[in-house]
């Protein structure tokens, strides 16, 4: 029952944050505006060196029609496109934008009454100080007409390939889409970070280096997206250029790299494989460097050098956490599983920077949202790794302090504790009680049942003995069948008694883990101490040994009377 409903809860998680990812796509294609380049035509200007009055001038036979979603691969080339603006409301403010992130330079010329023409610019090759209107994307400010007019947008981008989506928007419907668009881009850059100071948290506590490598692929990851979206250019470097256009290519790289030693941590290759843990080493090295020689060039091999790496890597990383799977690290399939939501969204934005896919809401977002689900996801599973790992790290700490069959404290904790009772009782003038307690049908039980059944009745005694005790009070195994009981003083004859007579009891209670027809036999010593009559226990030192050594004797004198299953020390017995 407890593991459907760990499952229902699950359910009930994953249902939120798929709607939240179909509520953010929602809003992106409510906000996209009337699209105006189907009556648009296109002039290459192969060495971008036409001026607007040139380009006006050319023949209507030197243009083509724009077809959606055409993709132009330009380099040193500038496109031309022919608008035809329609009659506009002079009530409201028009603008023309262009949905195409990363843009090198974009420019609107509009006629003047003159004859001349007013040009607007914008582009990640220009400080944001010189873009005409300052966004995150190319929007330019048309002028109120009430007649149809013809516009020129001048495109230029290397080496990504473009295809611009054109719309047409007033002020209303451009504020609404700001709006929209910024309120889930900050809902996720928020739960990015979030993640992101958990991951480190985590880190910290575990002293764990998956982790870290962790934090720096999620930091990389929402770098990229600051960049990508345009975020980076209109709100942290807005008049650093070079950082601008160059930043996308730079964190897509430096966020596959951390990716692979991402996986080399979590994965564990260098237990398996040193040879191979290196050759990852080397290939998540390329990525970190790989920037400088990619922003030297800036042409079509390199940007096709980039994507291939980033490719290669998914398909590698996803063939590491199935070897490393198959090698017996359990987390190693579950971390590729959590991978794969950017594995599968990664190649709409890359075909689309290699000019295979249209620019749109699917291709130019599909990586957000699939690092929307891989992000907490991969924090699932790393917390659970991590816990696991801890847990057994505990018990191997613990080995030298708890019994490995029993999970009780070790003898030598349990002298450590009755030594400094016996000194506390001697300072307060109180006593403190001791319990010998022995499984005396042990031999029975292994000649019934095997080792195997002998050790479980060690173990369910242990567990009884635990729980007939106060928090305070201390259990120990001190030989293979007998436990010491530490009582935490004052405590007095009366109180002890009713304890050995508790403990008796429940060894005779029935248990699903052992036969029915057998039952713990349990044997209890008790000694209250400090106790001057008892010669021997009047020093400190050794204190703990000399009172499990009378003990011990005198559960030897128990064992020649089957009938009895308590003796008191100490003092006058009473009958049982």
């Amino acid at each position: 029952m407890a593991e459907h409903d760990g499952w229902r809860a699950r359910w009930r998680a994953w249902r939120v944050v798929l709607g939240v990812w179909l509520a953010v796509c929602g809003a992106w294609v409510h906000a996209a505006g009337p699209d105006i380049t189907r009556g648009a035509r296109y002039w290459i200007d192969a060495y971008a060196q036409a001026d607007v009055s040139a380009v006006a001038s050319l023949p209507g036979r030197m243009f083509e029609p724009l077809a959606p979603g055409q993709t132009f691969s330009l380099d040193d080339a500038a496109l031309w496109v022919r608008l035809e603006i329609p009659p506009l409301d002079g009530a409201r403010r028009w603008y023309l934008q262009v949905d195409f992130n990363a843009l090198d330079r974009v420019e609107l010329y509009q006629p003047r009454a003159d004859g001349g023409w007013n040009q607007q610019q914008a582009g990640d090759r220009l400080p944001l100080s010189q873009w005409s209107l300052r966004d995150r994307l190319p929007v330019f400010r048309l002028d109120p007409a009430g007649q149809p007019r013809t516009v020129w947008l001048r495109v230029m981008n290397r080496p990504v390939p473009v295809s611009p989506e054109i719309t047409l928007l007033d002020e209303d419907r451009r504020d609404a889409r700001r709006v929209r668009t910024f309120v889930a881009l900050g809902a996720y850059f928020g739960f990015g970070a979030l993640v992101l100071f958990i991951g480190l948290v985590h880190a910290r506590l575990y002293a764990d280096r998956a982790f870290v490598a962790y934090g720096v692929y999620v930091a990389n990851m929402l770098a990229l997206q600051v960049s990508f979206t345009g975020l980076g250019g209109l709100l942290l470097w807005p008049e650093w250029p070079a950082g601008n256009n160059g930043s996308p290519a730079l964190f897509t790289l430096w966020l596959t790299a951390s990716s692979i030693w991402f996986l080399r941590e979590v994965c564990a290759v260098s237990r398996f494989h040193r040879g191979f843990d290196r050759l990852l080493g080397l290939w998540s090295l390329f990525g970190w460097l790989y920037p400088v020689v990619y922003i030297l060039l800036l042409n079509r091999p390199a940007l096709v050098t980039l994507h291939a790496y980033v490719f290669l890597s998914g398909l590698l990383g996803l063939a590491v956490c199935f070897w490393a799977w198959r090698q017996g690290e359990r987390y190693a399939g579950w971390v590729g599983l959590g991978l794969l939501p950017v594995v599968l969204t990664f190649p709409f934005p890359a075909l689309r920077n290699l000019g295979v896919l249209p620019a749109n809401v699917l291709t130019q977002y599909a990586l957000v949202l699939g690092s929307l689900v891989e992000i907490p996801l991969l924090l699932y599973i790393l917390h659970r790794r991590a816990r696991d790992y801890s847990e057994n790290r505990v018990r191997l700490r613990s080995i030298d302090s708890t019994d490995p069959l029993t999970g009780l404290v070790a003898s030598p904790v349990l002298g450590l504790r009755l030594r400094d009772a016996l000194r506390r009782a001697r300072r307060y003038g109180h006593r403190c009680g001791v319990l010998l307690v022995e499984l005396s049908n042990h031999g029975e039980l292994v000649e019934a049942g095997g080792r195997e059944l002998g050790e479980r009745a060690l173990v369910v005694a242990a567990s009884r003995l635990s729980r007939v005790v106060r928090d305070i009070d201390t259990v120990s195994r001190v030989s293979e069948r007998c436990f010491a009981i530490h009582v935490e003083g004052p405590s007095d004859a009366a109180s002890l008694a009713d304890l050995a007579t508790h403990v008796v009891a429940k060894g005779l209670a029935r248990t699903p883990l052992l036969p029915p027809d057998l039952s713990l036999r349990l044997r209890v010593v008790t000694l209250l101490v400090p106790d001057p009559a008892l010669a021997g226990l009047e020093g400190e030192e050794g204190d703990d040994e000399r009172c499990l050594a009378v003990l011990r004797k005198g559960l030897e004198r128990m064992a020649a009377d089957d009938r009895r299953a308590i003796r008191h020390l100490g003092r006058p017995e009473p009958t049982v």
